[in-house]
């Protein structure tokens, strides 16, 4: 900009330099979408511990209630115990804290990732890790309507 200011003998003026995403590709576009999410506190991620028995995913989804679910992971990777990863819209930056604490006053064990970069990035593609209870798996993907309770319409 200094060089076009010179060149045009620009003065008094106020200019605006705006430079363009050329590094810009789609997997990175999610991820910056994503932390703008979180960063303006619209949605909560969290690592949550679920029995692994029948009825207690409805129950779960039964707690968070009409509320958005923006991501929802899971992979059987303990016969007693299930560990899910969730994404929830929120309206205001304490909703987190809310929602981690009514987890955990269900019996949940609740890590509230929501302000945790790493965790965000990765913790999604790590749910489940390796099982031996996973032989012979299928793998399923839902998309839901962008609207509160779908999941739990589901």
């Amino acid at each position: 900009m200094k060089n076009y200011v010179q060149r045009e003998r620009l003065k008094g003026r106020t200019l605006v330099a705006i430079l363009s995403g050329a590094n810009m590709n789609f997997d990175r576009l999610r991820f910056v979408a994503e932390r703008t999410e979180v960063g303006e506190a619209r949605e909560a991620l969290f690592a949550v511990t679920i029995p692994e028995e029948r009825g207690s995913f409805r129950r779960f989804c039964e707690l968070v209630g009409s509320r958005n679910v923006t991501e929802f992971n899971y992979r059987i990777s303990d016969a007693a115990l299930a560990r899910v990863f969730v994404g929830i819209s929120t309206a205001s930056a304490g909703d987190s804290e809310r929602i981690a604490r009514a987890f955990r006053q269900h019996g949940y064990d609740t890590v509230d990732l929501t302000h945790d970069d790493l965790a965000a990035e990765h913790v999604r593609y790590m749910v489940g890790g390796r099982s031996p209870l996973a032989a012979g798996e299928s793998i399923y993907r839902f998309e839901f309507p962008e609207r509160p309770g779908a999941l739990m319409r589901f």
